[in-house]
């Protein structure tokens, strides 16, 4: 998770984004929930990709496993983890949402948007 965290860190100072900034905390706490739940909850997923894309004005963070399980993103599906995530998503105007992994057979990618600040 360190790991993960420090990597996302970097292309965020990268991208621009102020690091220490309430922006660069929400997106950091976001990337340590996602992996945390694919340690949880992914446990047949041998590989955790994290990503993260910036450009329009959006920045797009995007946390991918093998598990073929999807997450219900439903408010009253979510556990305390994934709520909180998404609340921090809403707070920067974005949300969260899930797809289709490429390069994971069956697997998932949860896909948590914000927009940048200005």
């Amino acid at each position: 998770m360190t790991q993960a965290r420090e990597a996302v860190a970097r292309h965020l100072a990268d991208a621009g984004v102020a690091p220490g900034s309430a922006f660069t905390d929400a997106v950091l706490l976001v990337v340590s929930e996602l992996v945390t739940n694919v340690l949880r909850h992914a446990t047949r997923s041998p590989v955790t990709d994290v990503g993260i894309t910036v450009g329009a004005g959006h920045l797009v963070v995007s946390v991918a496993d093998a598990e073929p399980c999807l997450p219900d993103l439903t408010p009253a599906g979510m556990g305390a983890g994934l709520l909180m995530v998404a609340e921090l998503a809403a707070s920067f105007d974005g949300a969260v949402s899930v797809e289709t992994a490429a390069g994971h057979d069956d697997g998932k990618a949860v896909l948590v948007r914000f927009l940048l600040p200005a």
